[in-house]
């Protein structure tokens, strides 16, 4: 059957999480759906709505945020643009960040935390269930089998359907596990910065959904005659857009959530689903470092 023209999101294939949940492939990240430093209201907040509903309508079906992004700003936007929300629209939100000002991120883990947490996005973002957490970052404080746990606890309650990591290594994925069963790890990754390698590999392996935030960096990678310009100008696409096509090709666990409080750069940006690269492009890009 052939993709829909008008959702190039569709291009991107799907992933199930946690084996019950399907999404396509390539979603959204609202971070930038915020003022300077991820703090406060956008410049421009009916903008930043049609970002939004522009997503849905483009096929994503998928959309990462969190409550430290504002704080609730980018939760509140979401569901003034999009709830009633579609039957088939999975949004993954994460607990664990306090916020001191723009720019300023502090862990904090302690179970009572991450459960006000929990109860404030399900009221902001106007759900009675998550699902997706993502524990925002490890408390280093606070036992990591306290914070799994609370987290555990809430999916028991029904509040939470699948639990997830962010920033982690392969090592706490599997002492996490432990405690609860995680579906989804969310690392930095992107052409220029795989230093998560080992932890996409792994949860591949082991059928976790793998998220790469910051997606489509490209550091010095994209000087006028790089690989990863020449290829670009080859397929009529941009360097960020062949940033896209190279992850979503480099593992069937890739779920990139490129985010931005601009309509024509979400348009721009979803292209890179559709832009096939052969054997020797993908390699040619993977060969080459920042």
């Amino acid at each position: 059957m052939s993709e829909p023209v008008d959702q190039p999101v569709a291009a991107s294939g799907t992933f199930t999480l946690g084996g019950d949940l399907t999404v396509r492939r390539l979603g959204y990240g609202t971070m930038q759906l915020t003022g300077p430093g991820v703090w406060g209201d956008p410049e421009d907040p009916a903008e930043a709505v049609r970002v939004l509903r522009r997503a849905v309508e483009l096929g994503v079906n998928f959309i990462d945020t969190a409550d430290a992004y504002g704080p609730f700003t980018a939760d509140l936007l979401l569901k003034k643009a999009l709830h009633p929300y579609a039957d088939d629209l999975v949004i993954a939100t994460k607990a664990g960040f306090t916020r001191q000002g723009p720019g300023a991120w502090t862990a904090v883990g302690r179970p009572e935390y991450l459960r006000q947490q929990v109860e404030l996005s399900l009221r902001h973002l106007g759900l009675e269930r998550i699902d997706l957490l993502q524990l925002h970052r490890i408390d280093p404080k606070v036992p990591l089998a306290e914070q799994i746990g609370e987290l555990a606890a809430l999916q028991q309650e029904g509040k939470i359907r699948h639990i997830g990591l962010s920033e982690v290594s392969v090592a706490e994925i599997e002492e996490a596990g432990q405690t609860a069963r995680i579906v989804s790890v969310q690392n930095r990754f992107n052409l220029a910065d795989r230093v998560s390698e080992d932890v996409l590999d792994y949860a591949e392996a082991k059928g976790l959904a793998f998220i790469p935030w910051f997606p489509l960096a490209t550091g010095g990678l994209a000087g006028p005659d790089s690989p990863l310009s020449r290829i670009a100008a080859s397929h009529g696409a941009s360097p960020a857009q062949l940033a896209l096509a190279w992850l979503l090709r480099r593992s069937p666990a890739m779920l990139p959530i490129p985010g931005t409080s601009s309509v024509a750069h979400l348009e721009e940006n979803v292209l890179g689903a559709t832009v096939e690269l052969s054997d020797k492009e993908f390699e040619a890009l993977s060969s080459v470092t920042a």
